[in-house]
């Protein structure tokens, strides 16, 4: 099993999500023997944000691309291929300001490509990815899964809805929330998700 680790916690020491995701990671090594881990942390090696330049890479002629569109479209190869290689994706993602960090989205504008990992078709959109798993580790300071806060809630459900639309349809959220309001909701938090990471199963 190939597994593909996006760490998105821009507190490395500190970061909760970054906790949680090496705790899946190791339960799935543990539990799948010939398991094989590809790490890429999108916070010590930044993705250039889509621009213009970036974003019309694909449709310029090879002879024709900047420097930087050379660089730029062989990075953009690289991340599409760590997601066409593995079975399953963890994803270490916090939430900051009700969504994601802007760097876990940069990663996601660049493997989100039509005609790579999805089509439109007359149905509809079609992802490509089918078969793969994800395993979302989400870390979040308030409580946002229910109450008057849920409305404000674009982290899990947006990652969750990219994943369905490149094809990956099997989701598995381990949460640790309401890390913020004091230390025992904290620790509240964070052994019930290292349960739900000690009860998955072998891939």
């Amino acid at each position: 099993m190939k597994i593909l680790k996006i760490d998105a916690g821009l507190f490395a020491e500190h970061s909760v999500s970054r906790q949680l995701s090496d705790k899946v990671v190791a339960r799935l090594t543990e539990t799948n023997a010939d398991a094989a881990v590809v790490a890429r942390d999108v916070v010590a090696q930044p993705i250039a944000h889509l621009d213009s330049e970036i974003l019309t890479a694909g449709s310029t002629e090879e002879s024709q691309r900047s420097e930087r569109q050379q660089v730029e479209i062989a990075l953009t190869e690289a991340l599409l291929e760590e997601v066409f290689a593995a079975d399953l994706i963890v994803i270490g993602a916090p939430m900051y300001n009700f969504s994601v960090p802007s760097q876990l989205k940069a990663w996601i504008d660049r493997i989100a490509q039509a005609g790579r990992t999805f089509r439109y078709t007359e149905n509809g959109p079609e992802g490509f990815l089918k078969g793969k798993k994800a395993i979302i580790a989400s870390a979040r300071g308030g409580i946002y899964s229910e109450g008057a806060a849920a409305a404000l809630e674009h982290q899990e459900s947006y990652l969750t809805g990219v994943l369905n639309f490149i094809g990956i349809t099997d989701v598995t959220i381990i949460r640790a929330e309401g890390l913020n309001l004091n230390e025992e909701a904290k620790s509240s938090a964070l052994d019930q998700a290292t349960q739900a990471i000690n009860a998955l199963a072998a891939a």
